[in-house]
């Protein structure tokens, strides 16, 4: 019996990572690539005591889990946890654990990132003088415009730190609000009041869908929407709809419905959107400490030490 697998580290970043060695001295079976069919993962992981998940295409539903009959843990490298069916671990008595925290710095520095190019129109400008064109675009500044957030979790946080650090106003909509990280609105307040609309809260059957067209109707026809937490948060084509019409300014979009972005996605004609992908939290940082975690939450679980948790 493999006590524990990694399914699916492709492309490979367990297996060259430093923390990979930590797990020397333990019965560990690595695929280097992803598998190709659910048939596929369950083969890998039917015997298995701990899976060490590291992409999100590999889907642990009700069924796969319920043929996976000595599978006790799911360590999964990240945060997001909707690939797992955390009713159907619960009740199998599966522990699926996540790696939070460690890409808030990343993702939140990427979240500005993508405010900046589309503010300023930086794709666009950069193409223009690469085609002999000495443009004068007219974009906004920041200081003194309105930053709302779309949940204050660690990534939250530290975007509302930076839009404080240019001298934006930061307001705020959450599950659970509390502390002075932003001033505290309404939901629709947040969409009314903003210039630029960043989403971080986590996908769940109580997101999925979260934000739709009426919410883009409220927006200022100058503001801008981000999004670097889900695809699935978001009606996409409500987005589309919204972007295509210049009913708001742009979008800075690092997550989709679809991953990758399929070829005939209508986001990439539209000229006023910047385009990422799903790579905002990847920096070499992020990626040990994150693996290291997802390690230390197996060594965790067979000492009985506390982890983090998801069910």
């Amino acid at each position: 019996m493999s006590r524990i697998v990694i399914p699916d580290d492709e492309p490979a970043v367990m297996a060259p990572s430093a923390a990979f060695a930590t797990l020397a001295g333990h019965e560990v079976r690595t695929y280097a690539d992803r598998p190709s069919s659910v048939a596929e993962l369950v083969r890998r992981i039917r015997d298995a005591e701990m899976v060490i998940n590291i992409r999100s295409t590999s889907k642990f539903t009700a069924d796969v889990l319920a043929a996976c009959p000595h599978l006790r843990l799911i360590s999964i490298w990240g945060t997001g946890t909707d690939n797992v069916d955390l009713l159907a671990a619960k009740s199998r008595g599966v522990r699926v654990t996540n790696t939070p925290g460690v890409s808030a710095v990343a993702v939140a520095e990427h979240t500005l990132a993508l405010i900046m190019a589309v503010a300023k129109q930086i794709v666009t400008v950069d193409r223009q003088v690469r085609d002999g064109k000495w443009p004068r675009a007219m974009v906004p500044q920041l200081r003194g415009k309105v930053l709302g957030l779309i949940g204050t979790g660690a990534i939250g946080r530290e975007v509302a730190k930076l839009g404080r650090a240019i001298g934006m106003r930061v307001v705020a909509w959450t599950f659970h609000p509390g502390g002075d990280t932003a001033e505290w609105i309404g939901f629709d307040d947040v969409f009314r009041q903003s210039d630029v609309v960043s989403i971080h809260v986590r996908q769940s059957t109580d997101t999925s869908g979260l934000i739709r067209r009426e919410h883009f109707d409220m927006m200022k026809p100058g503001a801008i929407f981000i999004n670097t937490a889900r695809g699935p948060i978001v009606n996409e084509a409500d987005l589309i709809a919204a972007l295509a019409t210049n009913r708001i300014a742009g979008a800075g979009l690092d997550v989709f419905d679809l991953e990758p972005l399929p070829p005939g996605s209508p986001l990439y004609s539209l000229p006023n959107v910047v385009l990422t992908p799903h790579a905002a939290g990847i920096t070499p940082e992020t990626t040990e400490a994150g693996l290291a975690l997802a390690i230390d939450n197996v060594f965790a679980f067979l000492a009985g030490r506390p982890m983090n948790v998801v069910v």
